[in-house]
């Protein structure tokens, strides 16, 4: 993204490009919320002779997940068209009974527009209506940039192949190795559930960065740590052990008013940390963090 990409440069004291970046990115929004909304959803393309992709006025890939979700990951898009959105793509994509996100539905099948090599596949097979890991994992990333931790570990869960390999039906079912994340699930309808390739995939590097950086809010930068979590309201609370270079940090995040998210306060070894954050130093003694949620500052 444009943004992060002049943040690179600020870091690089290349101040005049950092701000034709940023000038840019905002041009960028402004000129995707007035072209690309289609009313309840952000279309995903458009042909040479103008006409939209991922569009209500489409037949097939009327809807398509990746500019729902990255309106919201990347912050560009306007918050209430966001929150439309993804109420669109839950509806349309989320297959709750079947165990699937899909990446666009429907399927190509029948339209003669040139749409690339995808067509290649058949209806609800792979990239072509099925479940696209990858994508998929970005719509729980979505849901915890929007702030809503039950849904997003809802969603991550359902990606989980554990889950497809607890009864006998979904194993023969499923078809490939329940340890690793499956690049692709079929929503064909006569093989709804199957497993594609596996091993070969950043799905599990992203559904990975999800949980941790976005649901345990684990993010470190340098050696500024930050816990800033997006978790389902029953949750307690939860722990890491977290070692940096020779010194091991023990996080305990409690949350006992059961909301998502909202840290009030981050203690390093019983002394409230400086704007929330941890400065990290290799030590090599154990520190304790304690992180707490709420919906009121502590006194």
């Amino acid at each position: 993204m444009l943004e992060d990409f002049a943040e690179l440069l600020t870091l690089r004291e290349l101040g005049e490009e950092a701000r034709a970046c940023r000038a840019r990115a905002a041009q960028l929004a402004k000129t995707i919320d007035a072209q690309a909304w289609d009313g309840a959803w952000y279309r995903r393309a458009y042909f040479d002779d103008g006409a939209p992709l991922g569009s209500k006025e489409n037949a097939e890939a009327r809807i398509d997940s990746l500019p729902q979700t990255w309106a919201a990951i990347s912050g560009a898009g306007s918050p209430d068209r966001v929150d439309v959105a993804l109420l669109s793509l839950e509806e349309n994509l989320v297959r709750e009974a079947d165990d699937l996100i899909l990446l666009f539905t429907p399927p190509f099948d029948k339209t003669s527009a040139d749409v690339g090599y995808i067509k290649g596949y058949p209806p609800g097979v792979r990239e072509n209506g099925g479940q696209y890991t990858h994508a998929a994992a970005w719509v729980a990333m979505a849901f915890a940039r929007r702030g809503d931790g039950d849904k997003a570990v809802r969603l991550l869960r359902m990606l989980n192949p554990v889950e497809r390999a607890r009864e006998d039906e979904d194993r023969e079912r499923y078809k490939v190795e329940p340890y690793v994340m499956a690049g692709d699930v079929y929503s064909l309808a006569s093989q709804v559930g199957r497993g594609g390739w596996t091993w070969y995939t950043g799905a599990a590097a992203w559904t990975y960065r999800v949980w941790l950086e976005e649901v345990l809010g684990f993010q470190r930068r340098g050696d500024a740590l930050t816990i800033n979590p997006v978790i389902p309201k029953d949750w307690a609370g939860f722990r890491i052990q977290y070692r940096y270079q020779n010194t091991l940090y023990r996080i305990a995040v409690e949350n006992p008013d059961h909301c998502s998210r909202g840290v009030t306060l981050v203690e390093l070894d019983g002394v409230a940390a400086a704007d929330k954050i941890v400065t990290l130093r290799d030590d090599a003694l154990p520190h304790e963090v304690r992180v707490l949620l709420g919906t009121k500052q502590p006194a």
